[in-house]
C-alpha cells in the first residue's frame, strides 16, 4: 500500500472518527473502552472476510493480519457483541406502521390523504393497522412510540397521523440505534463501491457548495425537505409493492437514505 493511500485512509478515519467519538464523550464511553471496540472489529472482520473468501481463516492467520496476538484474537473472537434487537425492531415496526397508514388504501381517503382512526376496531382503526403491520408489537406500545416521536395526534379516542417519517424524539438509546444502522449501511455501500466492477456499483451522489447565500439556508432547507420526503415515499409505496411474504432466502435487506449536511 502507498503512503498516498495511508495518507489518505488516515485522514478519511479521523473525519469519521470524530463525531463518533464526539457521541462517545458525550456518553461517557472511555479511550480505553473504544479502543476495546476497535480491536474487536478488527478480529471479527477478519474472520468475516475469510469466510466471505472461502478461505480457511486462523487465529494465526487473523493474528498476522491485524497485529494483535493470538491470545488476544482468541479472546475478542469468544467475546459475544451484544445486539438489541427490540429496540431495533421497534424502529424498523413503526416505520413499517406509518408506511401502511399512507399507502394501503384501508386507511387513506379518496385523496390519498391518511384517515383519522379510531383507536380500536376491527378494521379501519389504528389497532387493525398496527396488527397488520408491526407484527407483535401492542397497539398501546405503538402508540407511545409514535405520540413520544410526535409522529401523532391523539383527540376523543382517535389518532391522526401528522408527520410521515419517524424519527424518535425522546429516546436518545433509539437515535443513537439509528446512528450505528444509517453510518454502516453508508459505509458499506463505499466500500462495495471502491472494489466493484463499473457495473456493478452502487448509487450514492451528493450535491453540495461551498458558496451558499446564507440568505438562502432556509429556502434550500425546505426545498430538501419537501423533495426528499415525495422521494422517500415514491419508493416506499413501490417496496411496499415488491415485497414477498416470506423471509426465506427470496426476500433481500435495501435502503436508500437521504440526508442533509450544513457547516
Amino acid at each position: 500500500m502507498s503512503n498516498t493511500i495511508n495518507q489518505i485512509l488516515t485522514e478519511s478515519a479521523l473525519k469519521i472518527l470524530r463525531p463518533l467519538v464526539r457521541v462517545m464523550i458525550r456518553n461517557g464511553v472511555s479511550s480505553g473502552s473504544f479502543e476495546e471496540l476497535v480491536r474487536k472489529s478488527y478480529v471479527d472482520e477478519a474472520f468475516l472476510m475469510g469466510r466471505k473468501e472461502q478461505k480457511k481463516t486462523t487465529v494465526s492467520s487473523v493474528s498476522a493480519q491485524t497485529g494483535l496476538s493470538r491470545k488476544e484474537v482468541k479472546r475478542l473472537n469468544e467475546q459475544e457483541t451484544e445486539h438489541n434487537a427490540v429496540v431495533e425492531q421497534k424502529y424498523n415496526r413503526a416505520i413499517r406502521v406509518i408506511s401502511g397508514w399512507c399507502n394501503d388504501d384501508r386507511f387513506t381517503d379518496a385523496k390519498g390523504k391518511t384517515r383519522r382512526l379510531p383507536i380500536e376496531g376491527e378494521s379501519v382503526s389504528f389497532a387493525a393497522l398496527v396488527k397488520q403491520y408491526s407484527g407483535d408489537i401492542p397497539t398501546k406500545a405503538m402508540l407511545n412510540l409514535l405520540i413520544a416521536a410526535d409522529c401523532v395526534k391523539v383527540e376523543k379516542n382517535t389518532v391522526q397521523l401528522i408527520k410521515h417519517a419517524y424519527v424518535p424524539g425522546k429516546d436518545s438509546v433509539e437515535v443513537i440505534r439509528i446512528l450505528g444502522t444509517d453510518v454502516n449501511e453508508l459505509l458499506n455501500t463505499i466500500d462495495h463501491n471502491l472494489t466493484a466492477t463499473e457495473n456493478n456499483k452502487r448509487y450514492q451522489r451528493k450535491v453540495s457548495t461551498a458558496l451558499l447565500d446564507k440568505n438562502a439556508i432556509e429556502q434550500f432547507k425546505e426545498i430538501s425537505d419537501k423533495k426528499s420526503q415525495t422521494l422517500l415515499e415514491e419508493l416506499d409505496i413501490w417496496l411496499s409493492q415488491n415485497e414477498t411474504t416470506s423471509d426465506d432466502d427470496s426476500a433481500c435487506y435495501v435502503s436508500l437514505g437521504i440526508y442533509y449536511y450544513e457547516q
